[in-house]
């Protein structure tokens, strides 16, 4: 079942990555994170479409919530020990944030992460969209937020993606996106070129993200021909859509494969319509005689809408005080990231000019998931 959808969705040949010029000053600018693209390409042309022996299955896909709360207990308390073990703070300094309180910020920085592309120009893929996104929740689920300020690591994760997923634009056109002067602009430029080696290392080289999209198209084109008791299966886009919108803000990605994502939004539209498509699962899917891989898939779709179901959007006036904190932990007493230049550069959180379509998405997250 976890191949399935890709299977369905890999119908479109790979084209030669074409930014291997409009990014030559990049690589030549970097040897290290040159190769780590270089080797991305490759894994990239080979393995398109083959979830089942990437990176993102083996290393970063997880069994449980409670392994992701692990891994970011254990970045918090490295933080702490390496704080502590340089004289700048206690174990118990109540100017350090707790775990609790840094998925908080990551929260509310992955939402300005989203806000930044979703009005991007021009319009970013939702393919880069979601890459982005997954290198921000794979960065922090080994960093901790009071080392390595989220402001320039979401910007530095758009950037990447938009280099990894085929999205040309020019160094210009992404910084001009920032409600920033040309100088500002500039300065923002040199923090996210310093921090880009840093977290494709990070990311442990792994710069292949397989997202739902693709197996969702498959999914409604395989309805399209092979089940014709749905007359047209394009009216479950739009709810599906909003269902990958709202499950992307969750840590879905980092639990379920890509089909399985896909095909919950698929089967959860479809049940907002009052569609039953048990027959779709039982004989399009052949799982009529596969009890056990059903009752799987049954619960992974349970479990994604708990997930939706509980997501809260970060309080303002709670990620104004965690703020706060966090640049105090950034102030020159505190900080520990000595090997990047302290610049002042991109400093200002409310860069969107416009209105953002991702408000939206946040105030569907009170709607009941069926």
């Amino acid at each position: 079942m976890s191949e399935l959808g890709y299977v369905l969705g890999a119908g479109l040949a790979l084209k030669e990555f074409p930014w291997r010029v409009c990014w030559g000053w990049w690589c030549a600018r970097s040897r290290g994170a040159g190769r780590a693209l270089r080797v991305a390409v490759g894994e990239r042309r080979a393995a398109v479409g083959m979830y089942h022996s990437s990176t993102q299955r083996r290393h970063w896909t997880f069994r449980s919530e409670e392994e992701l709360a692990r891994c970011r207990a254990d970045a918090n308390r490295k933080f702490r020990c390496k704080a502590v073990a340089s004289g700048k703070a206690r174990q118990s300094d109540a100017l350090l944030l707790e775990s609790r309180e840094e998925l908080i910020i990551c929260k509310y920085y992955e939402k300005k992460l989203l806000d930044f592309c979703s009005v991007f120009k021009p319009a970013m893929p939702r393919s880069v969209v979601g890459t982005a996104t997954m290198y921000f929740k794979r960065f922090y689920l080994n960093n901790s937020v009071m080392e390595y300020h989220p402001r320039i690591i979401m910007l530095t994760c758009a950037f990447l993606a938009c280099k990894v997923d085929e999205f040309n634009v020019s160094s210009a056109q992404f910084v001009g996106n920032l409600r920033e002067n040309p100088p500002g602009q500039e300065k923002a430029l040199e923090q996210i070129l310093e921090y880009e080696l840093l977290l494709i290392q990070q990311l442990n080289f792994h710069l292949i993200v397989h997202n739902p999209y693709r197996p969702f198209e498959g999914f409604l084109i395989d309805l399209k021909t092979r089940y014709p008791l749905l007359e047209n299966p394009e009216v479950l886009r739009k709810t599906a859509d909003d269902f990958l919108n709202r499950v992307a803000l969750t840590d879905a990605y980092l639990l379920f494969t890509p089909s399985q994502i896909a095909l919950t939004a698929i089967l959860s539209s479809a049940s907002r319509a009052g569609i039953n498509m048990e027959s779709y699962l039982s004989e399009c899917l052949l799982l009529k005689e596969n009890r056990k891989s059903l009752s799987q898939l049954l619960d992974g779709m349970k479990c994604m809408k708990n997930l939706i179901k509980k997501y809260e959007p970060p309080r303002p006036e709670e990620v104004a005080a965690l703020k706060q904190k966090l640049e105090k932990c950034h102030s020159s007493e505190l900080a520990l990231n000595a090997n990047l230049k302290k610049r002042k550069g991109y400093e200002d959180d409310e860069y969107i000019t416009k209105k953002s379509k991702m408000d939206e998405t946040l105030q569907g997250m009170r709607m009941q998931v069926p």
